[in-house]
């Protein structure tokens, strides 16, 4: 998920208007649009760019849906230049429009100008019959490009859409794949736009701050800030005398019930509540009732299936956004060992995990990279043993299987190596 907990470094300040950076993202200087090219056709993408940079205008590259999603819950774009096609041989646009669709759920007021083949007329009127601000058809004009981009950018909104939020507020963007998440994210569509209370319960980590963000985002309350309160802080109390918008009460759960009381009179009437809490169970039914008629659970990671690779690529592409490096690769082993560990702190402790990689990768992401500091128990050896460094390494492995129960995954990064490295000692030491 942000899931955007690093926002990504901004497009502005490059150095030279007729250069392409190593990811593919122009370095214009920081004028004109910002636009987002969703293209899997290299090609197309920076013919595209040039005749931006030409006009004056920003860009960055998205080489598929995936990827666009990543971009677009790191920073806002004036317009998204979106491709309709992404598998080879396939023509029909289905693709480009669930993408459309996706990107219109989370943000009504987006500007996307789809991309068409010649033949493309009923793919294009159905895009913008989906909300698409206009089409451009291949070959384009580059005169009539921007033009059209120019234009669908000043028309604005063709439907009516909440608030906009300021323009240095970070997306609210909840990135992943699975059923789990497809289901907050309908929650977050269905009463982001009410008044009602919501709860956002799961686990630390996994994005309920995010989730607030995008009920706020949502919400006619927009375009003002979040107020936000923990409420274990005496102190923060204050903030909710004469308060209207959008109220964030953390921790609910953790304060008792006289508290709880105190919290229900002082509640301001004109304000609409999105608390945090860890479970519902420590909220007394007549708070509940004001702050949690709907209640929004948050899957933890190990619950979303492949998203945990997905954000991985999200935050490694963060990252190195951030630090000025290029785009690195994670190996198979390192996949491996994403999709398979239980994150400490959840989503944001894949974050860090991810970023302490890139920062010591060398191109690629290696499964040892990953892991925390990890220690494996030193076999205790005879006293007078002769120190036989085969002996010593095959006792190091044999110590790790047992401690990780035979995961082999597991066992090679406490021992920080590939998967593939200790397979290889493991059949020279027969084991």
């Amino acid at each position: 998920m942000n899931s955007g907990f690093s926002p990504q470094s901004p497009i502005g300040d490059r150095p030279r208007p007729d250069a392409l950076s190593r990811n593919g993202q122009s370095q214009a200087p920081s004028s004109g649009l910002s636009i987002l090219l969703v293209d899997d056709n290299i090609r197309v993408a920076e013919s595209l760019g040039i005749a931006l940079e030409l006009a004056g205008h920003r860009y960055d590259i998205a080489a598929g849906p995936e990827e666009a999603f990543s971009r677009l819950a790191a920073r806002r774009y004036d317009a998204i230049l979106l491709d309709m096609n992404y598998t080879p041989g396939r023509t029909s646009g289905d693709e480009g429009l669930t993408v459309l669709a996706r990107i219109l759920a989370e943000d009504p007021a987006a500007c996307v100008i789809v991309i068409t083949a010649h033949s493309g007329i009923r793919i294009a009127v159905s895009a913008m019959q989906a909300g698409a601000r206009d089409f451009v058809m291949k070959p384009w004009r580059n005169a009539e490009l921007i033009e059209k981009i120019e234009a669908a950018v000043a028309q604005g909104p063709t439907v009516a859409a909440t608030p906009t939020p300021p323009a240095a507020a970070e997306p609210a963007r909840l990135l992943g794949d699975s059923a789990a998440i497809a289901r907050v994210r309908d929650l977050i569509a269905r009463v982001g736009p009410t008044a009602a209370g919501v709860l956002v319960t799961g686990p630390s980590g996994s994005g309920r701050s995010l989730v607030a963000a995008a009920l706020h985002a949502a919400s006619p309350h927009a375009a003002g800030p979040i107020v936000r309160i923990d409420l274990r802080d005496a102190a923060a109390w204050d903030r909710m005398t004469g308060a209207t918008g959008t109220l964030l009460l953390r921790h609910p759960d953790r304060i008792d019930a006289v508290a709880q009381e105190r919290l229900l009179d002082r509640l301001p009437a004109g304000a609409r509540t999105i608390a945090i809490a860890d479970t519902p169970a420590g909220i007394a039914p007549a708070l509940a009732r004001r702050i949690a008629a709907i209640a929004i659970p948050v899957p933890p990671l190990h619950e979303r299936g492949g998203d945990a690779l997905l954000l991985a690529r999200h935050f490694a592409r963060l990252a190195a956004d951030r630090f000025g490096l290029a785009p690195l690769r994670f190996t198979a082993d390192a996949e491996a060992v994403i999709a398979e560990t239980n994150w400490a702190d959840d989503a944001r402790g894949l974050a860090a995990a991810v970023e302490r990689a890139v920062l010591l990768g060398d191109g690629i992401i290696d499964a040892p990279l990953l892991a925390p500091t990890a220690t494996v128990a030193t076999p205790e050896l005879p006293q007078g043993t002769r120190y036989d460094l085969d002996s010593v390494e095959r006792a190091m492995i044999e110590a790790a299987l047992r401690e990780h129960h035979h995961n082999v995954s597991h066992a090679a990064t406490a021992l920080g190596l590939s998967r593939g490295a200790l397979y290889r000692r493991m059949a020279r030491y027969g084991l």
